[in-house]
């Protein structure tokens, strides 16, 4: 009798999203046992249970899965469940917390693919994230960044809101990331200005810009944004708008459900990939982006 496929799931918060175990499920995973309040010195003790109690011919057969909201602490995570492997008794690993690393992978591969259509490069692109505080504005910064494009993080309170989030991403990535006040309309005008990409992911329900401002600035040529609840992020860019020309701006959209079935088919990939590997192997946000370039190539 063959053994079950299990997905441990742990998190460092209250609980696991439903969204992640419905997705392990259908990647294959036909038990998954999520752990809440997970502290990371709790990860090896964990990941040791889990790796000693079946035969290391079994690996592909157990999983492990970091979730929570903090894109820093599940990459910690993921370095103590690594740390705590005993070739040969070694499983899989895959952190994605928040949805953080799919969603940031396929929003950059997304803008990457628009700008190629347009003969441009995301290398030496001038990028702004506003909304750059939360977990998938950091990781699309920090993915941006390492492409060759020039990041900006966009604070809605002033730059001293997000220059800690930049200073932290610079010692941990090595990638450089400036720190603008985006709290006035003209801040904005002016940030705009020098800008060819938006990248809109600030909390759901939340307009960060308005059409007459992107139609005032002709330099941004794309405008991605991760909100699908009303209103949106930007406005004229429809949730299903996938290289749809915003009305009166010289700038394309890319919508929240567009962006979404990137990232859904890459989340997917990534189970799959822990499922089939011949060798265990541990995924995060890198990971994430070279299957969701992959996949927007594809449909190219």
């Amino acid at each position: 009798m063959e053994k079950p496929y299990i997905m441990h799931a742990v998190t460092p918060v209250k609980a696991v999203s439903p969204f992640d175990i419905n997705m392990a499920c259908d990647a294959g995973y036909g038990v998954i046992v999520p752990y809440s309040n997970v502290e990371t010195g709790e990860v090896p003790g964990l990941v040791q249970d889990m790796i000693f109690s079946r035969a290391p011919g079994d690996a592909k057969r157990t999983g492990l899965f970091i979730a929570g909201r903090d894109i820093l602490m599940a990459l910690d995570m993921l370095d103590a469940a690594c740390r705590a492997m005993v070739p040969p008794f070694e499983i899989s690993v895959f952190a994605d917390p928040s949805g953080a690393y799919t969603t940031a992978a396929a929003m950059i591969a997304k803008v990457e693919a628009q700008l190629e259509k347009v003969g441009l490069a995301l290398a030496g692109s001038r990028v702004a994230v506003f909304g750059g505080k939360g977990p998938v504005g950091g990781v699309a910064a920090v993915l941006a960044a390492r492409a060759g494009a020039a990041v900006q993080l966009i604070g809605h309170d002033g730059a001293a809101s997000v220059a800690e989030r930049a200073a932290s991403y610079r010692h941990r990535f090595g990638v450089t990331l400036g720190a603008v006040d985006g709290s006035t309309d003209a801040h904005k005008a002016a940030i705009l200005a020098e800008t060819d990409v938006v990248l809109a992911v600030a909390r759901a329900g939340v307009q960060v810009l308005s059409r007459a401002q992107i139609a005032a600035a002709p330099s941004v040529r794309v405008v991605a944004d991760v909100n699908a609840v009303p209103p949106a992020g930007v406005e004229g860019v429809d949730a299903f708008s996938d290289g749809v020309a915003i009305d009166g701006t010289d700038a394309v959209g890319i919508g929240a459900l567009a962006i979404g079935n990137v990232k859904f088919k890459t989340q997917h990939g990534l189970f799959k990939a822990m499922r089939e590997a011949a060798k265990p192997v541990y995924l995060a946000f890198d990971d994430a982006f070279t299957l969701a370039r992959a996949q927007c190539r594809k449909t190219a």
